[in-house]
Formats: C-alpha cells, sequence, structure tokens
C-alpha cells in the first residue's frame, strides 16, 4: 500500500482541535499513513482529550479525517522497530480516553476503517457514517488478533458479527457495521453533513449537566472492561506483533509497498 502524500514535519500537527459553538472538532491529518495509529498521532490525540477532560466550556466532541480514509490502522514501519506493548498501552490509553471523556464523542466517517481505526470507532458514543464506508480488522491476516480493540468491539458488536469479523478479517459493508451494533447512522454522500449536523446541535440542546451523567452511566461497563482487561490485551498484542509470524507478513506487506494495515482485502 502506498503513501498518499510527503510524510509531514516535526512541527505539523497530525491531530487539529478547532472549536465551534462547544463542540470541539479533532481532525485526523496524517495523509500519509492514511492516519495510522503511529505513536507521534497516539500521542497528539492523547494530549487533546486530556485538554478536552478539563474544557467545562464544551458539549461535546466530533472525531473526524482530513481525507477520505478515517484510519488504517496499525504503522506497519513502526511495528517492525519499537515495543509494540508500549504501543498498544498507548491505543488503550486513547480509546479509554474516549470512553471516559465527560462529555459524548461523536465521530463522521466518510471512508474506510481497518484494524485499530475500529476501536476509536467503537470507542466513542454516536457515529455517523457514509453508506459506502467499509470496515476491516486485518489483523489476523498478519498473524496478529484485534487484541486491544476487542474490550470496545466486544462491547459494541453481537457476538456473532464479532467472531466473523475478528475470525474471517473480510471487508465489512456501513449496512453490516450499523446491524452488528458498530454504527449509529448510516447516510449517503449528499446527506452526511446534515446528520452530523442534526446530531451536534442535539448537543448542543442538552444541558451539560445531563449530558456528562448520561454518558457516565452509559460507559461504566466499557471503563471497567478497559481498566480490567487492558494490560493484559496490551501485552497479548505486543506478543503477537513481535512474533516470527507477524514480523515475517508485515516485511511482505511492506514489500509491497504499505505503510499501515493492508487494506485490499479489508
Amino acid at each position: 500500500m502506498s503513501d498518499d502524500a510527503t510524510q509531514p514535519g516535526p512541527d505539523t500537527p497530525l491531530v487539529r482541535r478547532e472549536d465551534d459553538d462547544r463542540i470541539a472538532v479533532l481532525t485526523l491529518d496524517s495523509p500519509h499513513n492514511r492516519n495510522a495509529l503511529s505513536r507521534r498521532l497516539v500521542a497528539e490525540l492523547t494530549g487533546h482529550l486530556d485538554d478536552l477532560a478539563a474544557d467545562e466550556g464544551i458539549h461535546g466532541v466530533l472525531l473526524r479525517s482530513s481525507h477520505r480514509v478515517f484510519c488504517a490502522g496499525a504503522d506497519l514501519k513502526e511495528a517492525a522497530t519499537v515495543d509494540m506493548v508500549e504501543a498498544a498501552r498507548g491505543i488503550i490509553g486513547v480509546q479509554r480516553r474516549l470512553a471516559v471523556l465527560p462529555v459524548p464523542v461523536v465521530i463522521r466517517l466518510d471512508g474506510p476503517v481497518r484494524a485499530g481505526g475500529l476501536g476509536l470507532v467503537a470507542s466513542a458514543d454516536v457515529v455517523v457514517c457514509r453508506d459506502d464506508v467499509t470496515f476491516a480488522l486485518t489483523e489476523v491476516r498478519l498473524g496478529l488478533a484485534a487484541a486491544v480493540i476487542s474490550i470496545p468491539l466486544r462491547h459494541r458488536l453481537t457476538a456473532r458479527a464479532a467472531a466473523d469479523w475478528f475470525l474471517t478479517g473480510r471487508a465489512v459493508t456501513a449496512a453490516e457495521a450499523r446491524a452488528g451494533g458498530l454504527v449509529t447512522q448510516v447516510v449517503d454522500e449528499a446527506g452526511i453533513d446534515e446528520a452530523v449536523a442534526a446530531v451536534l446541535d442535539d448537543l448542543r440542546a442538552g444541558a451539560r449537566q445531563g449530558l456528562t451523567a448520561a454518558k457516565r452511566l452509559l460507559g461504566a461497563d466499557l471503563v471497567a472492561a478497559f481498566d480490567a482487561d487492558g494490560e493484559a490485551m496490551a501485552r497479548l498484542s505486543g506478543e503477537l506483533f513481535h512474533s516470527a509470524v507477524a514480523q515475517e507478513r508485515m516485511a511482505a506487506a511492506l514489500s509491497r509497498g504499505g505503510a499501515a494495515t493492508p487494506s485490499r482485502h479489508g
């Protein structure tokens, strides 16, 4: 899988924040690797979420991508060289921050989501998705498992959908994602702006006290699962990434030009 753009410089943010009438808009902006979950992107997203946790002026957060792909999953170039247990802990941390953020998190999906990107989607509260978006848990094809993202995915998905997606690695349609519990709304390209705006207007209409109380009630089980299983899943993920089978398959993917989780088959 080839890169989409030149790699950004150290001073170019990979995650940008803009505020719009009590809604904080976070935009993933790493087109060179299709918003792969590099250490740098994860660190920047973590920093923004920590800032938002202390911002009492917002009623919600919108997370989106600056370009077609929402998130391509793991950054395979990094996975070949860094401690993937520590990297997995970072991804667990981002997911947990989305779940414990005092206000609701809305995700807008205009394009494909792969592997680790599904963990971000599952950790959010409301997901508005174009009808041509596809999803896939491609980990199994690299000798991996969707370990760190299994915590929010098992919280959202039906058991049968989870077994299908985790074991086959196939591409899943937006309609299937909605039926399986991952997506809230599916709309066409012409309607997604209006659909997202309607959700955000509803959040603006709510009293912040009510929003925060409702989110705590709804997210308590998911947060408890992160606390109970996060470290074990991070260790499992790291062990699989560092295994000979995964290293061989990731090297083969990189030799074909891939920087992030492969997308040809989902």
